[in-house]
């Protein structure tokens, strides 16, 4: 049996469990598991799933999630794929996706609907979470890679399987794009207690100010011709004119807003006062770890970059 998740725009089809939100997988027809390549229809690769990454992650988030599809509502809709009908009890026949713990309780009530991948990343494995990011940057990338860039020529999928679009007249290939962004946890004692306290910074991006603001850390893309570490030194003094010293890499996280890899890294204050980029921010600041405002999400790498600084004073979250 070949499954497929599926997306419209960025949510995600999911059914409600006892655990929260789970992406539900629709059985595909065999003529469309095995069609020729189509807009709206992506393979995922297998490489994702934990097993060829296991060392790396936790041992509680170790299970395999097979390599699938992801379809687009809209391509489900035109080639009759049959989805579950939406915001109502269903009762209907899951796959082993459908739940946490791969059980199949098809007595069991819970609504459907399309929920959000922010939302979704919450609760998911790391394995699944990385899955879905991928669906949606190639099913975003297959929408917006239908002409060549360079003549204007349409463009076909590559026939030797590779993922890649041709020109049929002067043979550009074009492949999916991954944005480098750096994220950066900067971090010093502070002056007068010598408690650990961590650079926050409001972006305009989170909203308007409100009773409850959410800060988050220090983040920007990879300009040509820098390195990593070159766009954190950069990123920073732009944003909050501070310089820096110990930094370093952590982990890297897939993100599908559009199609970018976030680089994170932590780094140590060395000196400046500091200077809002009032085009960027709208506060920044040097938070004591006992004492911080509202942060991103967990499941985002901004969340775990705090959240390790935390750990190492002996505190959670």
């Amino acid at each position: 049996m070949t499954t497929a998740f599926v997306f419209d725009n960025e949510t995600v089809l999911c059914r409600h469990t006892v655990t929260g939100w789970w992406p539900l997988q629709v059985t595909l027809p065999k003529t469309e598991a095995t069609a020729a390549y189509q807009v709206g229809r992506v393979t995922l690769l297998e490489s994702l799933a934990s097993r060829h990454w296991e060392d790396t992650c936790d041992t509680a988030e170790t299970e395999d999630f097979a390599a699938t599809f992801a379809i687009t509502l809209e391509h489900a809709q035109t080639q009759d794929i049959a989805i579950p009908d939406l915001n109502i009890a269903a009762s209907t026949s899951r796959s082993v996706a459908d739940t946490a713990d791969g059980s199949s309780d098809v007595n069991e009530q819970q609504r459907i609907e399309f929920v959000s991948y922010r939302q979704l990343i919450t609760q998911l494995p790391a394995a699944l979470a990385a899955q879905l990011s991928q669906a949606a940057q190639l099913l975003r990338w297959q929408a917006d890679t239908q002409f060549c860039s360079r003549c204007s020529a349409p463009v076909s999928a590559d026939s030797s399987g590779e993922r890649a679009m041709v020109c049929s007249v002067c043979h550009l290939r074009q492949y999916p794009r991954v944005q480098p962004c750096i994220i950066t946890a900067i971090t010093r004692p502070n002056p007068k207690t010598g408690e650990m306290q961590i650079l926050l910074a409001h972006h305009h991006r989170y909203g308007k100010p409100s009773s409850a603001l959410q800060y988050g850390l220090i983040a920007g893309f990879v300009e040509v011709g820098e390195s990593l570490e070159h766009a954190v030194v950069r990123e920073v003094a732009e944003e909050v004119a501070i310089r820096l010293t110990d930094i370093r890499y952590i982990s890297s996280q897939p993100w599908p807003f559009p199609s970018n890899l976030m680089l994170g890294f932590r780094a140590a204050y060395a000196s400046g006062d500091i200077a809002i980029q009032q085009k960027e921010l709208s506060h920044a600041d040097f938070f004591d770890i006992s004492n911080l405002p509202k942060i991103p999400f967990k499941g985002s790498i901004a969340y775990e970059l705090i959240a390790q600084i935390v750990h190492e004073q002996g505190m959670s979250l």
